[in-house]
Parts: structure tokens; sequence; C-alpha cells
């Protein structure tokens, strides 16, 4: 007689939690009971330990709303075993109850995620052979689907998530290692798309892909996923890529086939970029002197004019609110001056602008309409807000 196969079961937990059981999905477990699916995450993530029931109600009830800890956890246990037997009973006996708390014992035929990427980690540890640890980073790149979900909600849950994300980086970055040996740079490439799903601001990822792109006599779309770094380095941090991957493009660019090509990736770069900016531009003060420098030749060689202004926020007596007002400047700014403006904070306190082609009213209206909005986005506030602008090259006019 033959035996009846026991039915195969997921359990996802990266990026979202997700139930497979015999080819049905349950992907709505969170909107049924948050706190059961936080249970159930935060027992599987202790990999067979047992959690003390005093720990648990820390966890899910660390806001203390709850009058009756003990009973309310015994009925979310037994609740969760109910859903979880409604989905299949094998899933309801992996809830065990152990010597005062509970714990989660993964039956033969349910499988985890996290627990499997784990195990993955374990193993690549002991650094087994290169096809071992090939065959083990491509099963790691079909299980990561994303961060632990409702990680924040567990505790320790961020650390986990954030170590599991180092080393899932620090694991695909040996692979590719492992794949440059055999000039695999189609693979490479499919290897660093999928790792960026994952972390598209990681700048080692982009090298590697570059690199890759270049083997593959495709240059033009290595510079290209250095102007989608840019993209996002700016969009996040309203900063340039770091250091390493900067100069990998330059030495990238400088070397590329023709000279139209690189006009052309300049040009296109440099309108992309322009096309991107909204408000005025932000720099430190040493960029800043010399945009300065630059304007000051075009003054004499065009015959324009350029208004130089300064505003000085709070006191340095009082940091805080100084600190504070000085962020909701710099905020106000970013939203209200032009796309030719250039701003800069020139100490604590004081932020120093460059604004082109203004006579000193309409300068002068540009700094009474910001002290206008300071004070309405601080009306309760003391804070002190003065302003001075005058002409380059003349002395400072009082404007306060």
């Amino acid at each position: 007689m033959t035996a009846i196969q026991p039915v195969p079961i997921t359990i996802q937990m990266m990026d979202s939690f997700v139930i497979t059981c015999g080819g049905q999905v349950y992907d709505s477990l969170a909107a049924k009971s948050r706190r059961g699916v936080i249970l159930l995450q935060y027992l599987i993530l202790l990999r067979g330990k047992v959690a003390p029931v005093q720990r648990l109600i820390r966890e899910l009830w660390s806001d203390h709303r709850s009058e009756y800890p003990e009973a309310a956890l015994k009925t979310m246990i037994s609740r969760t075993r109910q859903w979880l037997r409604e989905i299949h009973p094998d899933l309801a006996e992996c809830l065990v109850s152990g010597k005062g708390g509970y714990c989660w014992q993964s039956r033969p035929n349910v499988s985890v995620d996290v627990i499997e990427i784990m195990d993955i980690f374990d193993a690549l540890e002991h650094m087994p052979p290169r096809e071992e640890y090939a065959r083990l980073t491509e099963r790691l790149l079909k299980l990561y689907k994303g961060d632990i979900c409702h990680a924040a909600d567990i505790a320790s849950g961020v650390s986990q998530s954030n170590y599991l994300h180092m080393s899932y980086l620090s694991t695909v970055c040996q692979y590719i290692s492992i794949l440059k040996e055999s000039e695999s740079y189609n693979r490479i490439c499919d290897v660093c798309h999928t790792a960026m799903q994952i972390d598209d601001l990681d700048e080692q990822l982009y090298i590697e892909l570059m690199n890759a792109l270049v083997h593959l006599n495709r240059t033009e779309d290595a510079l290209r996923m250095y102007q989608k770094a840019e993209k996002i380095n700016y969009r996040y941090f309203d900063a340039p890529p770091g250091q390493d991957l900067s100069a990998y493009y330059h030495e990238l660019s400088t070397t590329a086939q023709t000279v139209q090509f690189n006009l052309d990736a300049i040009r296109n770069e440099l309108i992309e970029r322009e096309g991107e900016r909204r408000g005025p531009f932000v720099c430190d003060y040493n960029a800043f002197r010399e945009f300065y420098n630059i304007e000051m030749r075009n003054l004499e060689r065009l015959g324009s004019t350029m208004f130089l202004a300064v505003i000085m926020v709070g006191e340095k007596e009082h940091p805080v609110a100084m600190e504070a007002g000085v962020a909701g400047l710099m905020a106000i700014l970013r939203t209200n001056l032009r796309k030719g403006d250039i701003v800069t904070r020139y100490s604590d306190n004081i932020i120093a602008m460059l604004l082109p082609t203004v006579n000193y009213t309409s300068g002068s209206m540009v700094m009474d309409r910001i002290e206008q909005l300071f004070r309405s986005e601080y009306p309760q506030s003391d804070i002190a807000f003065h302003a001075r602008i005058a002409p380059l090259g003349d002395p400072l006019s009082h404007n306060d």
C-alpha cells in the first residue's frame, strides 16, 4: 500500500508574510491577525528555542493595554493555532507548547524561507567548495525577496534583518568574485540586477555591474548605470555617489572609444541632471566660493548683476532652537528660491545666497517673502531672523 505523501507547505517571511499550501496561497494573514503573525515570526526567528511566556507578553503587549496578559496570550495562541489548522493541520502542530513558554518546530513538510536563508549563511561560513558555494548562493538569490517583514514589530527584529541584509550583500559579492574567474559576465549582470532589487543603494553592486558590462562591450550601458546610481543618491541623500564609484565612472568615461561618445554621454548626463533639479542649488561653502568666483568673472564679461544675501537665524546661546530654525529655513529656501540661485550654510546659524539677475528692490522683496514664510512656519516662536542683501563687490546694506 502506497503511503500518502504529506502536503508541502512553505512560509515566506522575507518581504511579506505568505503561506503556500498545496498550491493555495494565503497572503492576507496579517490583516486577519497582525499580532498572530508577529508571534509566529518571533518564534520562527528563535529557530526552535522556547520563548518564555513573560518575554512573549513583553513582545506582544509592550503598550500594556492588556489587563490580563497571560490569558490574552493563551487566547492568541489558541486562535493562531486555529487559523493555522484551517490552512493545514500540520501547521498547527508546528506551534508547540514548551516548558514555561512556546516555540516553533517545523514539521518535515514545512519549510520557512528565513530559516533556510540562515542555514545557507551558516553553511557558507565553512567556505564550501566553489560549486557548492555557487549552488547555495543561487538558492539564496531565489529565497531573498526582501528584508524581514514586520521586523520593526519584533524585539531585535531590526538588528536581525540588518544582519541578514549585510550577509546577503557580502555573499553576493563573494559569488561575483567566483563568477569573474570563469568570466561569466552575463550571469554577473543578472546577479547584480537581482541584488539591486533588494538594495539599489549599494555602490559595490554598481561597480561590479558596470565592470561586467564593459567586458561585454556594453560601455554605454555601463555609463548609464552610473547615471542611475547618481539619480538615486541625489533623490535620497542630495549628494553624488561615493568616491569609489565616482572614480570608477570617471576612469571609464575617459577611456570610452570615441570623443563623440564622451561628448554625447556628458551632454546627456548634464541634460538629465538639469531636468531633475528643482529650486536652488545647495552646496558646501567651498563650492559656493568657487561659484562666486565664476559669477564674478561673468559679471565683468557680460555686465550682468548678482546679489549676495545673508540670513542669520537664532542665537548660538540657544543651540536647539537655532538648529531647528536653520533646518526650517533651509526647507523654505529649497522650495521658494529659483533654479539659478545658489545657497550654502556659511556657519552654524548663517545662510548665504547668490541671487543672479535681481536688483536691490526685487532682492529685498525676496528676503521679505522668505521672512514671512519663516514667521508663518514658526508663528509662536521668537527665533531671531536677520537678513541683509547687497550687490557683489559693494558693502552690505542693512535690510532687517
